[in-house]
Formats: structure tokens, sequence, C-alpha cells
């Protein structure tokens, strides 16, 4: 029964930290590309084009992780 709990809590931990990584990608996109848009003055093209990276590394890192999650569950 405790290694249930535990287990449970590791899994808690880990697609907790997918509500944490989505909206951190998504901000260091926003500010590389506003940044590179000042620097460059190129203004708007630089954020949009990092911010849509960013929302892509948070969609990578989530399917990721659920992948990662699925075949651990499969090996159980």
């Amino acid at each position: 029964m405790n290694e249930q709990k535990q287990e449970d809590k590791k899994k808690l931990a880990a697609y907790s930290t997918i509500g944490l990584m989505f909206p951190t990608s998504i901000a260091v996109g926003l500010g590389m590309g506003y940044f590179l848009d000042e620097l460059f003055k190129t203004s708007p093209i630089l954020l949009i084009v990092f911010t849509l990276y960013g929302i892509a590394a948070g969609f990578r890192n989530l399917f990721k992780v659920t992948k990662q999650h699925g075949k651990q569950e499969k090996h159980k």
C-alpha cells in the first residue's frame, strides 16, 4: 500500500512539472523574441516567431513526458 502511495506521488510530481514547463517555454520564447526585436528593430516578426517556437517546445515537452510515463505504465 505504501509503495502505491509513493508511486502516485511521483506521478503527480512529474505531471505537475508539465504545468510549469509549458508556460515557461512560451515565456522564454516571448522574451527572446522581444529582446531580438528590440535589438534588430524587426518588431514584431521575431516576437511572433520565437513565441511560436516556445509554444512548439511546450507541446514537445508535454508529449515527451506523457510518452515517457506511458512506457513506464506498460512495463508494470
